[in-house]
């Protein structure tokens, strides 16, 4: 244990930009101040460009009812159900990058391509960049960045505003928390199961069960720790800004994440409980 705390506190505490469209210092979003006293979030442009989805949303009775209304404006507005594919292609079948289609990439395979774009998404809008993509990236000069880097613009993700959607789904997220979800709150108690710290950066361990880690700039929580357990032989318990969650199971009408309880939420240095199962 002692060596690989070593390790941790010898690496860098993460690469970002100097700017992003929240309006937020990059630094400060990932760092543990702003996850302790967490502020809103809102993307710019995003609400003031599509007020006719959120006027319909304020109707929505429940928490339900606003994703069926978000779920059918996506599939309006970037032709996503497979009829309009076939109908704007002559009959032809067409792919179509979809919000949807990352998410259930990631939950097979963060490291896959799909999470090199959701990273690279996290990356863009609020200047956070990925500390680890299949192995740990640590400067812009390195082989593991221009690997990152070749996965995230990829072409086959890249042909239906793909950031776009996902702006939308992290506004709508927002909305959801706020109107129906959690009201009234600005963390979540949720864990993550691993099995050493080799994907997380040792920022600070004040004891055996208490450290400063560094996550990744988008990073899987699950609200069951008995799911969490089934991941790891270590549970990191973190208290989880709401304003930072990009998607959670119940946001939408479908089977996503629902199986693991899962939150997907913007990473940075978290004061976490380490607990050995």
């Amino acid at each position: 244990m002692r060596a690989m705390e070593d390790v941790g506190h010898c690496r860098r505490r993460g690469i970002a930009h100097s700017t992003n469209l929240v309006g937020r210092p990059p630094e400060w979003l990932g760092s543990c101040a702003f996850n302790e006293a967490p502020v809103p979030l809102h993307i710019w442009g995003v609400r003031e460009m599509n007020p006719s989805l959120f006027t319909m949303l304020d109707q929505a009775g429940d928490l339900a009812e606003a994703g069926e209304a978000f779920f059918c404006y996506m599939m309006a507005m970037f032709g996503l159900d497979p009829e309009q594919c076939d109908a704007a292609s002559g009959g032809k079948r067409r792919y179509r990058s979809s919000f949807l289609r990352l998410i259930t990439g990631w939950s097979f395979d963060s490291n896959g391509p799909e999470g090199a774009v959701l990273k690279g998404w996290v990356e863009s809008r609020f200047g956070v960049c990925p500390s680890f993509h299949k192995e740990i990236i640590d400067e812009v000069s390195s082989p593991a960045w221009e690997a990152y880097v070749d996965e995230k613009m990829s072409s086959h993700f890249h042909n239906n505003a793909i950031w776009v959607q996902l702006d939308l789904l992290f506004e709508f997220c927002q909305w959801a928390i706020g109107r129906f979800a959690f009201p009234e709150q600005t963390h979540l108690t949720l864990y993550r199961g691993v099995n050493a710290f080799d994907e997380h950066w040792i920022v600070d361990r004040t004891d055996r069960h208490e450290a400063v880690v560094r996550l990744n700039n988008l990073v899987s929580f699950s609200s069951d720790r008995d799911v969490a357990d089934c991941f790891g032989d270590m549970i990191l318990t973190a208290r989880v800004p709401l304003s930072k969650i990009l998607f959670f199971n119940g946001l939408l009408p479908s089977h996503l994440l629902k199986g693991e309880r899962e939150y997907l939420a913007i990473g940075g240095e978290f004061r976490v409980g380490v607990d050995y199962v």
